[in-house]
């Protein structure tokens, strides 16, 4: 048997909307179907208002622009996650600051935000791992005391929830992923959420979004004509991709329940190795609601880690590891960063691997997974 560790999951409904887009005819940006997912996203999760992006990447690049970041100013977010997180505070000029994260979960670590915010602070950005929120009250009482922006990164966290309340609502800025790799998909996408009218930063990100212009209130007819406001960039997705996530998220509870079947499923026959020690595995805290977007295992060496993955490939299955901190890179070296600075970190990225995780997988192919992963733990 071949086991991916990753397959795009179709709801059966995306060529009927793609259809539909093109017969409409309007395929740019800001259309019909852009318009029925943004106000979904803001109906569904309680969020302010929802700007469709082409990406996470660039829900990020929107964020820094809105938050007014610039040279001197500093922003603190974990060193385990993905490069667009750091590349959109050093394209402000800002400095990135790493801090660790909490061996339970993989998020940030407030304790070691706390230590680290100086008076050149201005934002942090939590990375809500797997799908899993950091503690987010702590956190916003901090950024209250220090009058710092949170902007979450909350790529992972479609659909997941922290007492009650939706992922990416949190903070000041949320950004959402629609990549391939998500629960929920267009192939690229994103969406911004903006979750305070204060600070005008909903009209700041609708110029920034659209060119820097004011094209926004032209398309709601607020102005017969549109011009040049600001500083901005083209960040607005294609009618086509939208009509496509729109199928996708007409399922969000359907996709976040099969997705539940297959994690519970791991975490009941893994459940011996983590007691014995040979194995950490994802925690979902209490406070917790998890979109279930991925199952990892944490080893205690990088050995046994790689063992695993050997033997898994032989056996047909794929698996996959996950970041390579941040602050380890080879562009964290050029910032001026060192490997031992952030020891959890490190761990997670030289002993994490990521378990096959997709919507359409079939009880055999778990049933095939597990097996032959308790065949190699027992030899651990």
């Amino acid at each position: 048997m071949q086991i991916p560790f990753n397959k795009i999951f179709y709801t059966g409904k995306e060529t009927e909307y793609l259809n539909d887009a093109m017969t409409k005819g309007q395929i740019c940006g800001d259309g019909y179907y852009t318009h029925l997912v943004s106000s979904m996203i803001e109906e569904k999760f309680h969020a302010h208002k929802a700007l469709m992006t082409t990406s996470a990447s660039h829900a990020m690049d929107m964020a820094a622009l809105m938050v007014g970041l610039k040279p001197g100013d500093e922003v603190i977010m974990p060193s385990f996650t993905f490069p667009s997180t750091a590349n959109a505070v050093l394209l402000r000029g800002a400095k990135v600051v790493f801090a660790d994260i909490e061996e339970d979960t993989l998020n940030i670590d407030i304790k070691d935000v706390q230590r680290k915010i100086t008076s050149s602070t201005r934002a942090v950005i939590p990375v809500h791992y797997g799908g899993i929120c950091c503690d987010m009250d702590k956190l916003m009482d901090t950024a209250q005391e220090s009058n710092l922006y949170i902007i979450e990164d909350a790529a992972h966290g479609v659909n997941a929830k922290y007492k009650g309340k939706y992922l990416g609502t949190l903070g000041h800025i949320g950004c959402f992923s629609f990549h391939s790799t998500k629960n929920y998909t267009c192939g690229e996408g994103g969406a911004l959420l903006i979750n305070t009218s204060k600070m005008g930063l909903v009209e700041k990100g609708e110029i920034i979004r659209q060119k820097g212009t004011d094209r926004s209130r032209y398309i709601r007819g607020e102005i017969d004509r549109y011009s040049w406001i600001d500083v901005g960039s083209s960040y607005v997705p294609s009618d086509i991709l939208m009509a496509f996530l729109y199928a996708q998220l007409k399922e969000l509870d359907s996709i976040r329940a099969k997705r539940k079947e297959i994690h519970d499923f791991y975490h009941m026959h893994l459940m011996e190795y983590a007691y014995n020690g040979v194995i950490k595995m994802s925690n979902i805290p209490k406070d917790s609601e998890s979109n279930y977007h991925i199952f990892y295992i944490l080893f205690n060496q990088e050995k046994d880690r790689d063992k695993v993955i050997d033997g898994l490939k032989s056996r047909g299955i794929c698996t996959a590891t996950h970041y390579v901190p941040l602050h380890s890179s080879p562009m964290g070296q050029k910032l001026g960063y060192k490997k031992e600075e952030l020891p959890i970190s490190e761990k997670a990225g030289s002993c994490l691997i990521r378990l096959p995780m997709y919507t359409s997988m079939t009880r055999e192919e778990m049933e095939y997974i597990i097996s032959n992963l308790e065949d190699i733990l027992k030899e651990i």
